[in-house]
């Protein structure tokens, strides 16, 4: 007798080296799901879609592996969108297996269809921002798909996709000899030796030249060998934070809204920049205004990045390469290397660093309560091992923690980039965890954050995933409420109040043991950092609410929303 589809899918993802799937269940997957029950595949149950999707994105992030999230139809695929976008939106291998109401159903509008001026066309959702939909259609098919489901998310640039199956396809069975594995060997894109000649001769040559940072380079050390032999200055975006150590002489920090003003008028004012797996997001490009950030030209733009549809899409190029950026990069600092070296001419770099990360420790003092930012950051920088990986959510923890936290180099940082997803830092957290179970995790999420993902507290305790979330609590949308107030005088429908108009909070703590994890509510300066300690010891998820004051990031750099609010149109 043959096996079922939903069989034979699940021994293909193992030969594909899949571990761990996140999701939820419901009657169009749980076929699939008895299949992965007699498999040495992970199901890691989640109470809610979004944290599936999240959970997985943070696992591929961390893992180099591709994620993969297991849907229901209809209000279950609906409730992963967010989750799936964020991995979209910042090249994040990802696949999502969404099921579907059955094949000889279709548009007659069975339970939970999506439908109304459409019949069961749930793929059309997610459509827009994935690198491809596969609605099966027949048992042949779901194979081969598949493997072009996996090929397709993780080659190139990567991405999410979605894998679209009708319930009774999983039920049916396969005929034999279908079997699709993936390319045993892939050669990707490097960068001529003639061209990486000519750009390390242009790099050599530049007055001011400037390496920009996105979050597509992953080798570290050529990069570092390329800018230190040439003296070349390194910025970055958000996303590439950590791509070199914080501590390193040539690196000025991130660009645009959140960036130093140092970092800005470098930019500004290079003549040669050297721009790598980025695409000139608005926030890292100050609005694209030139006054602020970028000047292209009379600035000369090398562009180097695995998807074409990036070269040039926001800046003129002098040179664009379609790469892989760390073989460019490669073949970049060899062509360098060859030439002579420059003499040390950025010592001022350091000096501005060092007023940066000195002004924020001294912020970092203060015992004022509810804590300020800075010293929140810096408790959780000296009780951290070095090793750590802090996931954040949006707020103070994402671009506070850029701007100002000094990463160690072996520490990483993940967040939501493109999407600036509000609830990715809790579930992320738990699937890097998962991921890398030794390490020390720490989700830095705000009290929005956490609400909107409170799932992922007990997803971490059941799978015994010892994620710390540190709630930076100031009982709002601080960052919007602070906008607002700046602009409009006042803030209104930002901030967390009761019934009797005062400022309310759940306590996060309290349901940290609620759900079997540890709770720690700081009441004291001191608190803190002993929390974390203990926390850290103890290797148990735990949950650590910590009350701050509402402080705006600083934001040197430009963004077009504030001319708006004042009538200025451009």
């Amino acid at each position: 007798m043959g096996i079922t589809a939903a069989e034979a899918l699940v021994e293909q993802l193992v030969a594909y080296g899949v571990e761990k799937i996140f999701g939820t269940c419901g009657h169009t997957n749980i076929a699939l799901l008895d299949a992965l029950g007699r498999s040495p595949i992970d199901f890691v149950i989640a109470r809610h879609e979004q944290t599936a999707a999240h959970a997985a994105d943070g696992y591929a992030r961390i893992s180099g592996k591709p994620g993969v999230v297991l849907l229901h139809v209809g209000p279950g695929m609906m409730n992963a969108v967010t989750g799936v976008a964020t991995a979209a939106l910042d090249s994040v291998p990802l696949i999502a297996i969404a099921g579907d109401i059955p094949s000889y159903m279709h548009g007659r509008h069975p339970h939970q269809e999506v439908n109304l001026h459409a019949d069961a066309d749930q793929t059309a959702i997610y459509r827009p921002f994935v690198k491809r939909a596969w609605h099966v259609q027949r048992v042949e098919d779901l194979p081969r798909f598949t493997e072009r489901a996996f090929w397709t998310a993780t080659s190139g640039r990567p991405g999410a996709v979605l894998l679209n199956v009708p319930m009774d396809i999983f039920s049916r069975p396969l005929p034999a000899g279908t079997s699709y594995p993936l390319p045993v060997a892939v050669t990707r894109p490097a960068l001529p030796d003639a061209d990486a000649e000519r750009i390390a001769e242009l790099l050599a040559g530049a007055e001011r030249p400037l390496i920009y940072l996105g979050g597509g380079l992953r080798n570290r050390q050529k990069l570092q060998d390329l800018a230190e032999h040439l003296d070349i200055p390194v910025a970055h975006s958000l996303m590439a934070k950590g791509a070199l150590p914080d501590d390193h002489p040539l690196l000025l920090g991130m660009t645009g809204f959140w960036g130093l003003e140092v970092t800005n008028d470098y930019a500004r004012n290079a003549d040669v920049v050297l721009a790598i797996g980025t695409r000139f997001a608005e926030t890292d490009a100050s609005s694209w205004n030139p006054a602020y950030t970028w000047q292209f030209p009379p600035s000369k733009l090398i562009q180097i990045d695995i998807d074409p549809a990036e070269i040039g899409r926001n800046y003129p190029v002098e040179i664009g390469v379609v790469a892989d950026a760390g073989l460019a990069i490669d073949k970049i600092a060899q062509a360098a290397l060859q030439g002579p070296s420059r003499a040390n001419q950025t010592q001022w770099i350091k000096a501005a660093r060092d007023e940066l990360f000195e002004a924020s420790a001294e912020r970092g003092r203060s015992d004022q309560f509810p804590l300020r930012p800075e010293r929140i950051l810096a408790d959780v920088r000296a009780a951290l091992p070095p090793d750590a990986v802090l996931v954040t959510d949006v707020g103070w923890n994402k671009n506070g923690v850029a701007q100002c936290y000094p990463l160690p180099a072996q520490g990483r940082f993940i967040t939501p980039g493109g999407a600036s997803t509000m609830g990715f830092g809790p579930a992320a957290a738990v699937g890097v965890q998962a991921a890398d179970p030794d390490r020390v995790v720490v989700a830095l999420i705000g009290d929005g954050g956490m609400s909107a993902q409170l799932p992922a507290v007990p997803m971490a305790v059941e799978q015994g995933l010892p994620v710390i979330f540190l709630v930076m609590n100031n009982r709002a949308h601080g960052t919007i409420s602070d906008l607002q107030s700046s602009f409009y005088g006042r803030s209104y429908g930002c901030d967390f109040t009761g019934p009797d108009g005062l400022p309310y909070s759940p306590d996060f703590a309290a349901y940290g043991r609620a759900c079997g994890a540890d709770g720690y509510a700081i009441t004291e300066p001191g608190d803190l950092i002993e929390a974390l300690r203990t926390a850290i010891g103890n290797r148990r998820p735990a949950v650590l609410d910590v009350p701050m004051v509402n402080e705006p990031v600083p934001t040197p750099g430009h963004w077009n929303i504030k001319d708006i609010y004042q009538g200025v149109f451009d």
